[in-house]
């Protein structure tokens, strides 16, 4: 019986909760909406960013390597946030530790290897690269 109203108790207090996040959120868009500016004007709706007003289009184009190397960033991000959870608790984990994060670190360079291999880090334009090969003939 103990362990039914605890349960209870809980839920009770997690209704609690989301009725007072409901509540404050409602609470803030009504009160933005009847205590907010209501001044309409032609540079209103312009897109202002830092201190500058932008100009031309939003749709920028560009190239596929600044997307690789967001994707490489966070990749290599997550995986130093594993390798921080192994040095917070190597004393626990021991030798077994040790070893699965050498095979991690291993795998993570095998990766690196065959990024640098395929291309995926050349950041040089084709033809400046056929002129650098050029030149140390």
């Amino acid at each position: 019986m103990p362990e039914a109203v605890s349960t209870i108790s809980h839920n009770w207090a997690f209704a609690i909760f989301l009725i007072g996040v409901f509540g404050l959120c409602a609470f803030m868009i009504g009160a933005s909406r009847f205590l907010g500016s209501r001044a309409i004007g032609r540079a209103k709706n312009d897109p202002f960013e830092s201190g500058v007003v932008s100009t031309g289009g939003a749709r920028l184009r560009l190239s596929a390597k600044f997307y690789l190397v967001a994707m490489l960033f966070v990749i290599f991000d997550v995986e130093a946030l594993f390798l921080f959870g192994w040095a917070t608790s190597v004393r626990e984990s021991g030798w077994f530790g040790f070893a699965g994060a050498a095979v991690f670190i291993a795998i993570l360079f095998a990766g690196l290897v065959y990024e640098a291999a395929s291309g995926a880090l050349d950041w040089a334009p084709e033809g400046r690269r056929n002129r650098q090969a050029k030149l140390k003939q």
